[in-house]
């Protein structure tokens, strides 16, 4: 379980990456940090609609990224109700005996 766990949060940290890395290689007005890999923005993978590729995708990894923040804290919370849970079993237990 712990492994899966610590695997879903490398996931997480990946998709922040990539999400602060999409986010800037967009153009801002200035034509800001996306144009230093090179061309004009008529000349992209996607074509002229570059703008609204990136944007899209950019919407759609923010929505993982909040949706896998809340999945993480409420993994985490429970993975620490149980673990206080268990501690107290077992001070409960030792304490009558």
């Amino acid at each position: 379980m712990t492994f899966i766990y610590y695997f879903c949060i490398v996931i997480f940290m990946l998709l922040c990456s990539l999400l602060c890395f999409v986010i800037l290689i967009q153009e801002s007005k200035s034509s800001g940090f996306g144009a230093s890999f090179g061309g004009d923005s008529s000349e992209s993978v996607f074509g002229t609609s570059t703008a609204d590729v990136l944007k899209k995708f950019t919407g759609w990894l923010s929505f993982a990224f909040l949706l896998s923040c809340v999945l993480l804290s409420l993994w985490t919370q429970t993975l620490a109700t149980r673990s206080k849970s268990a501690q107290d079993t077992f001070s409960i237990e030792s304490i009558q005996e």
